[in-house]
């Protein structure tokens, strides 16, 4: 029985993976401020945050996921949404957390003519080990807006990216996951279709 314990909190761990907060000095977050996380509210994260839609824009259920561009989790997660833009609308919000390259692309993401083409071809690099598209021209107000959204995942205390912050289409609670989930695994918890079933 120790064993089967051990195995599936394993086989958990390798489903449900993200990359975590960059420690001190570089463009990441650094540490955890000392104040207490605040309750995840999606009016704040509508309210505050700056990101890009994808999926119907008509749809009533929103999805909010706060990314790394540098982060191969997030490439991941990218991919395996991409099925369920159909039942939802995706708002992908970039955070600054693995360095200043984060905070430079994030910035050329939200800020390019067509966001869904350039985040594509960010993760298509990162997935190749490539590092990303290249964040020309970037102004310091855009790169403030990441910061921002940065600042927001702080508050709420989240740990590592993606985090993923919706409500469940059947019951209406919140559901927050932080890490990467598969395409059936994700509409499963934010209560969708699940794609193929």
């Amino acid at each position: 029985m120790k064993r089967r314990v051990i195995v599936t909190a394993a086989l958990a761990a390798l489903v449900l993976a993200g990359c975590g907060k960059e420690g001190s000095g570089g463009g990441g977050s650094g540490g955890k401020s000392a104040a207490a996380p605040v309750p995840v509210s999606i009016e704040a994260i509508a309210a505050e945050a700056r990101g890009f839609n994808v999926g119907s824009t008509m749809s009533t259920r929103v999805v909010y996921v706060f990314f790394d561009t540098q982060c191969p989790h997030c490439a991941v997660l990218w991919e395996a949404s991409k099925p369920l833009r159909p039942q939802a609308r995706f708002v992908w919000i970039p955070v600054g957390l693995i360095g200043d390259k984060s905070v430079a692309q994030g910035a050329a993401i939200v800020s390019a003519a067509d966001p869904i083409a350039t985040m594509d071809e960010n993760e298509k690099s990162v997935t190749a080990k490539g590092g990303g598209i290249a964040a020309m021209g970037v102004t310091d107000a855009q790169k403030d807006l990441v910061r921002k959204n940065t600042e927001l995942f702080n508050r709420f205390g989240f740990t590592g990216v993606p985090t993923i912050v919706g409500k469940h289409a059947q019951t209406g609670e919140i559901v927050t996951i932080e890490g990467s989930l598969p395409a059936p695994g994700l509409a499963q918890r934010l209560g969708l279709s699940i794609p193929g079933g």
